[in-house]
C-alpha cells in the first residue's frame, strides 16, 4: 500500500472499507426514512470546506453480496481544519424521535505514516439541524456547533491497522424532541482518517396489537401523550358507568407497548373469553353468562333454559318464576301448594287455628302464611258473607306468618265464620294460577260481657294515674280480668297503645309524662271472651312541682364534676408538656446528633453501589410488584432514564391508589439499568422508623424488574414539584403556612442525616407536594461529580445531566466535600426559594459570579415580607465554616418555636446587622415612572397575566394607572392579596421615588 500526497490512496481506503462488511437488516417495528445503502446514484451531500484535495470524497464500491453502495471517505493531511459533511433534508414524518445508525471504518492513528504536523484523532462528531423547509445552502446554516445541535461524539470500537482484521463499526444514536418537518444530519471530522459506509435513519413503531380484548392500531410513539386509543374486539365492551371510555395503551419510545391497557375491555354478557384474551365467543344454547368481565358460560339453573346463543340469562320454563330479588343464577321456582289439615280450637269468641306444612314448597325457603276471615251470619242462609269486623285481632299477626299457628280474638258470639289459610312464597305474586288456600268453617259460642263504663280518676301525680270503673257481673260467666289500654291523646293514629291487665276494677298506670293528656279504654274478659272496649276517656297527669329544685341540684353536681375534671386535665397536660421539653432538650444538647438513633435503633444508610450484584441491592431494599397490578394512565413527564407516568396500583387485598411510575427506556445498557434501580435501592432504605412511616420522605411502593420495561413505583404527589407549585400560587400562602412546609422538609432531612445519608441535590425542584400541602424530600438518584474542565462549573451526573451550583456549599464546589453540613447550606437556599414563592436564587447572575460573590462573603437578601427570624436562620445555614452551620435537628426545633409563637413571624425588619452582608440590596418593584407603557410596567413587575384585564377595564395609560385603588383591582379581577400589594407598591413609588432603584454588588 502506498500513500500519495500526504493521504491514503482512494483504492486503498475503499479496500479497507469494503472488506468483511455485513449490514444489519431492518426490524419489523422500524420505519426507515433514509438508507444510503439502497441508493444507486450519487448522494449529492454537501461538503465544507470545498477543497478538492482535503475534503469528504464520495465513492462507489461493492459489499460482500455484490451490491453497489455509495460511501464517503476522508483522510486529510493535517488536523487544523474541520471537515463537514451534510445530508439532504430527511423527513421525520410523524415521529418525534429518530434513530441514526452509522456504519463506518476508521484507521488507527499508529498505522498512519508519521508527520510532525499531523495531530491524529480517532473520533468524529454528529450534529443535526431542524427545519420546516429545505433551506440549506453552501453557507446556510453556518458550519459551526450553533445553530447545529450536537448529538454525540462517536468513537470507533474497531480500528483498521496493517495486517489486522478488517471490521466495520456500527453506532446507533438517538435524536429526540423533533418538532419540525425534517432534519439535516451533519458529520464533522478533524484529524481523523475514516470512511462513512452507510447511514440509516429510522423511527420505531408499536405494531398492531390485540390484548385484553382490546385492539390497537400500529402507532408511532410520541412524547407526553396519553396513549394510543383502541377499540374493543367483537362482542366485548368497556366497563359501564361514568368511567366508561375507549381503551388506551401507551406506546413506548422503543416501539414496545407499555403495561396493560387502561380501561381494558371485557367480554359482554352472554359471551366468554377463549383460551386467550384475544376474542369472545357466544355461550351455546343451554348456557348463559350474566355479567361482563371475567368468567365463563355456565349451565342454566334448574327449570330454566335459553333459546338462542349468546344469552345473558336463562328463561324460566312455563309455570316457574324468579322473584325480582332473585339473582339470575338461581333456579326458577313456583308457588307452594295449599296448607294441610287445619285444626281449630274454639273458646267462646276466641279461635285457635293450627295447620300442617304444604306438600310442595315450590323449591323456595321463604314460605309464609296469611289468614283470612269472613262472617257469614247466624240465621239467614241467603245472607252474604262479609269481612270480619275491625275489632278482630290476630296473634302473632294476620299476614307474613312463619309459624303454623294463630290465635284470633274479638269474634261475635253465635256467629259462623269462614277462615282461610294461604301459603305463599317469593313468586306467588307472579303466578297466574289460583292461590293455594285451605278453608275451615266455625261457629262461636254464647254472649260475651257488656262493655265497661264509668271510668274515673281517683288519684294523679306527675307520672302516674290511678283509675277505677264500675264492675258488671255477667249472668253466665264471672269476669276473669280487665284489660286497660292507654296512649297520649294524639297516639291512636300512630298505634301507640299500651296495655295493662287487672283482676279488680281499678289500676295504677305509671311511667307517664308530666302535664300530658292520655286516652283510656277498658274491656272485660270472661270464659266467653272479651267485651268491646269502652268509649275513650281523657285524663291528665300533674305538673312537676319540684322540677326546678331537682334540676338545680343536678346542675350543681355537674358543674362541680366539670371543675374537678378540668383541674385534673391541666395537671396531666403540664406534666406531659414538661416531659416533652425535657426530651427535646436532650435531643438538642446531644453534640453528636445520634441520640435518636441510639434510642430507636435506627439503621444506617448503605450505599447500593457497594454491592457486587446490583440486583441483590434491589432485592434487599425494594419490593417486587407484579406488572398485572399496575395500570398506566398517562405520561406526565420525562426523566433522565425514560418517561414518568401516572397510574394506579391495585394489590389484591389492598385499596387501589394512584402512583408515579418511572420507566427505563428500551435499549439500555447494564450500567444504565444499575444506575436506574439504584434510586429504588436508596429509597427502600428510607421507608420507616420502627413501625412509623416518615411523613416527609417520598414513599417507594416497589419495583418491576421481571418484565419490560423496568419500572420504579412511588406514591403520587398531586401538586408536583415545590418550586413550580409556589410560582403557580404566588402570594396565596401565609408565612405560618410556608414555615409549616419548611418544617416538613427539615424533618425529612433530619431523618436522612441521622441515617448518615447525604442528599447532595437538595432544592425546591426536588421537593414534592401532595394535596394536603405536605412536602416530601425526593430525588435520591445517582452520585454526582464536579465537572473539572469547564468555564462554568456545574455538577454533572454520569449520564451528562447538568445541575446548577446555586444550591451547593462552597467546600463541595472546591473540594467535593459533601456532608450533612453541605445539605444544610442547600436547605438555606430552599428556605429562600419558599419565602420568595419560587424565585430563582441569585436571579440572572452567572454561575461564576455566584461563586465569586460567595467567596467574598456576600449572601442573598431576605425576600419580600420575609420574617427576620427566618432570614437569620438562612444566614446561619450559609456560614462559611461548615461546623458553624446548624444541624437539621436544631433547624426543626427552631421552626417549631416559630410555629408556637406566630407573632414572631410578623417582624420583617432585622434587629441588627447580620453575620453576613447581603448579596444584593432588596430590589423593590420598579416604579411606574420608569416604564413607558402599561404593558411594559406589568411585564416589569411580573404581572403580565393581568394585561388583558387592565385593557378591558379601560386602564390603558399610566396617568389612569397612577390613580388606581384596591377596589379597582378587585373589579379588574386581581383577587390575590400578594398581587394587589405588589401592584400598589409599584404605583406608590411614582410619588416617593424619582429614580429607579440601583443594585450594589
Amino acid at each position: 500500500m502506498e500513500r500519495r500526497g500526504g493521504s491514503w490512496s482512494t483504492v486503498t481506503v475503499l479496500w479497507l472499507v469494503l472488506t468483511g462488511l455485513v449490514l444489519s437488516p431492518c426490524m419489523a417495528e422500524e420505519e426507515v426514512v433514509m438508507n444510503t445503502k439502497l441508493e444507486t446514484s450519487d448522494l449529492r451531500w454537501t461538503v465544507y470546506p470545498p477543497h478538492p484535495e482535503s475534503q469528504w470524497e464520495e465513492m462507489s464500491g461493492h459489499d460482500d453480496e455484490g451490491t453497489s453502495v455509495r460511501t464517503y471517505q476522508l483522510c486529510p493531511g493535517d488536523s487544523s481544519t474541520s471537515h463537514w459533511l451534510r445530508s439532504r433534508l430527511i423527513p421525520r414524518r410523524t415521529a418525534s424521535v429518530l434513530y441514526v445508525e452509522i456504519r463506518f471504518t476508521m484507521i488507527e492513528c499508529s498505522s498512519l505514516p508519521y508527520n510532525s504536523h499531523w495531530s491524529c484523532k480517532e473520533t468524529f462528531n454528529l450534529y443535526y439541524y431542524q427545519t420546516d423547509t429545505d433551506e440549506a445552502t453552501n453557507t446556510h446554516p453556518a458550519w459551526m456547533e450553533n445553530p447545529y445541535t450536537k448529538v454525540d461524539t462517536v468513537a470507533a470500537d474497531f480500528l483498521l491497522r496493517r495486517g489486522g482484521e478488517k471490521k466495520s463499526n456500527v453506532k446507533t444514536l438517538r435524536i429526540s424532541r423533533l418538532t419540525k418537518r425534517g432534519v439535516y444530519l451533519a458529520f464533522q471530522a478533524q484529524g481523523v482518517c475514516m470512511a462513512l459506509l452507510a447511514v440509516r435513519v429510522y423511527f420505531k413503531k408499536c405494531p398492531t396489537l390485540t390484548r385484553s380484548f382490546s385492539r390497537f392500531p400500529e402507532t408511532v410513539p410520541h412524547t407526553l401523550v396519553e396513549g394510543a386509543q383502541g377499540v374493543c374486539v367483537d362482542n366485548a365492551e368497556t366497563p359501564p358507568g361514568e368511567l366508561a371510555r375507549p381503551p388506551s395503551m401507551l406506546c413506548g419510545e422503543d416501539g414496545q407497548w407499555v403495561g396493560q391497557p387502561a380501561t381494558a375491555c371485557a367480554c359482554r354478557p352472554g359471551y366468554e373469553a377463549t383460551d386467550t384474551d384475544l376474542r369472545c365467543r357466544a355461550c351455546p344454547v343451554g348456557q348463559y353468562k350474566a355479567g361482563s368481565g371475567v368468567g365463563g358460560c355456565v349451565l342454566c339453573p334448574t327449570n330454566s333454559n335459553t333459546l338462542v346463543t349468546g344469552s345473558a340469562y336463562c328463561l324460566c320454563r312455563p309455570g316457574y318464576h324468579r322473584a325480582d330479588s332473585d339473582p339470575t343464577h338461581t333456579p326458577c321456582t313456583r308457588p307452594p301448594s295449599a296448607p294441610r289439615s287445619i285444626v281449630t280450637q274454639i273458646n267462646d269468641t276466641m279461635v285457635t287455628l293450627e295447620w300442617s306444612e304444604p306438600l310442595e314448597r315450590g323449591g323456595r325457603g321463604d314460605l309464609t302464611y296469611s289468614v283470612g276471615c269472613v262472617r257469614c251470619g247466624d240465621s239467614s242462609p241467603q245472607r252474604a258473607c262479609l269481612p270480619c269486623e275491625e275489632g278482630v285481632s290476630y296473634r302473632p299477626s294476620q299476614r307474613g306468618l312463619s309459624q303454623r299457628r294463630v290465635v284470633i280474638r274479638g269474634l261475635l258470639p253465635h256467629t259462623t265464620y269462614t277462615f282461610t289459610v294461604q301459603s305463599e312464597n317469593g313468586v306467588s305474586q307472579l303466578s297466574l294460577s289460583e292461590p293455594s288456600v285451605e278453608r275451615v268453617n266455625i261457629t262461636t259460642s254464647r254472649d260475651v260481657p257488656a262493655p265497661v263504663s264509668g271510668i274515673r280518676r281517683t288519684k294523679a301525680s306527675e307520672n302516674s294515674l290511678t283509675l277505677q270503673w264500675h264492675s258488671r257481673q255477667n249472668t253466665h260467666y264471672t269476669v276473669l280480668e280487665y284489660q286497660l289500654r292507654y296512649c297520649p291523646k294524639d297516639g291512636p293514629e300512630s298505634g301507640q297503645w299500651q296495655y295493662v291487665t287487672s283482676v279488680v276494677s281499678s289500676v295504677v298506670v305509671s311511667n307517664l309524662q308530666r302535664s300530658t293528656s292520655y286516652q283510656v279504654q277498658v274491656r272485660a274478659r270472661t270464659m266467653a271472651g272479651y267485651s268491646n272496649f269502652s268509649p275513650a276517656s281523657t285524663f291528665t297527669t300533674l305538673p312537676d312541682k319540684v322540677e326546678a329544685h331537682s334540676q338545680l341540684m343536678v346542675t350543681g353536681v355537674l358543674v362541680a364534676m366539670g371543675i374537678l375534671l378540668l383541674i385534673t386535665a391541666v395537671i396531666i397536660a403540664g406534666y406531659c408538656y414538661c416531659k416533652h421539653l425535657c426530651v427535646k432538650d436532650i435531643e438538642m444538647n446531644d453534640q453528636n446528633g445520634q441520640y435518636l438513633m441510639r434510642q430507636t435503633g435506627m439503621k444506617v444508610y448503605i450505599d447500593p453501589f457497594t454491592y457486587e450484584d446490583p440486583n441483590e441491592a434491589v432485592r434487599d431494599f425494594a419490593k417486587e410488584i407484579d406488572v398485572s397490578f399496575v395500570k398506566i394512565e398517562e405520561v406526565i413527564g420525562a426523566g433522565e432514564f425514560g418517561e414518568v407516568c401516572r397510574g394506579r396500583l391495585k394489590v389484591p387485598g389492598k385499596k387501589e391508589n394512584y402512583v408515579a411510575i418511572k420507566t427505563l427506556k428500551g435499549g439500555y445498557t447494564d450500567k444504565q439499568r444499575r444506575d436506574f434501580l439504584s434510586e429504588a435501592s436508596i429509597m427502600g432504605q428510607f421507608q420507616s422508623v420502627g413501625q412509623f412511616q416518615h411523613p416527609n420522605i417520598i414513599h417507594l411502593e416497589g419495583v418491576i424488574t421481571a418484565s419490560c420495561p423496568v419500572m420504579i413505583l412511588t406514591e403520587f404527589m398531586e401538586n408536583g414539584a415545590l418550586d413550580s407549585f409556589l410560582r403557580l400560587n404566588d402570594g396565596q400562602f401565609t408565612p405560618i403556612q410556608l414555615v409549616g412546609m419548611l418544617r416538613g422538609i427539615a424533618s425529612g432531612m433530619k431523618y436522612l442525616s441521622e441515617m448518615s445519608y447525604v442528599h447532595r441535590d437538595l432544592a425546591a425542584r426536588n421537593i414534592l407536594v401532595n394535596s394536603n400541602l405536605v412536602c416530601k424530600v425526593s430525588d435520591f438518584g445517582l452520585s454526582r461529580f464536579l465537572q473539572e474542565n469547564s468555564s462554568d462549573p456545574t455538577y454533572t451526573s454520569s449520564l451528562g445531566g447538568k445541575i446548577p451550583i446555586r444550591w451547593t456549599a462552597p467546600e463541595a464546589i472546591a473540594f467535593r466535600k459533601f456532608t450533612s453540613a453541605s445539605d444544610a447550606w442547600s436547605y438555606g437556599i430552599v428556605m429562600w426559594e419558599v419565602m420568595s414563592f419560587g424565585e430563582r436564587p441569585y436571579w440572572d447572575m452567572s454561575n461564576q459570579d455566584v461563586i465569586n460573590a460567595i467567596e467574598q462573603d456576600y449572601r442573598l437578601p431576605p425576600p419580600p415580607e420575609c420574617p427576620s427570624s427566618l432570614h437569620s436562620l438562612m444566614l446561619d445555614c450559609w456560614q462559611k465554616e461548615r461546623a458553624a452551620r446548624p444541624r437539621f435537628a436544631n433547624v426543626v426545633s427552631a421552626l417549631d418555636r416559630l410555629i408556637r409563637n406566630p407573632a414572631s413571624l410578623k417582624i420583617t425588619q432585622p434587629d441588627g446587622p447580620g453575620s453576613s452582608q447581603p448579596l444584593l440590596d432588596q430590589r423593590p418593584p420598579p416604579p411606574l415612572s420608569a416604564c413607558g407603557s402599561v404593558s411594559e410596567w406589568l411585564h416589569a413587575i411580573k404581572m403580565s397575566r393581568y394585561e388583558e384585564s387592565f385593557t378591558q377595564a379601560g386602564f390603558t395609560n399610566l396617568e389612569v394607572i397612577a390613580q388606581i385603588s384596591t377596589e379597582d383591582l378587585l373589579r379588574i379581577g386581581v383577587t390575590l392579596a400578594g398581587h394587589q400589594k405588589k401592584i400598589l407598591s409599584s404605583i406608590q413609588t411614582l410619588r416617593v421615588l424619582k429614580t429607579p432603584p440601583t443594585l450594589r454588588y
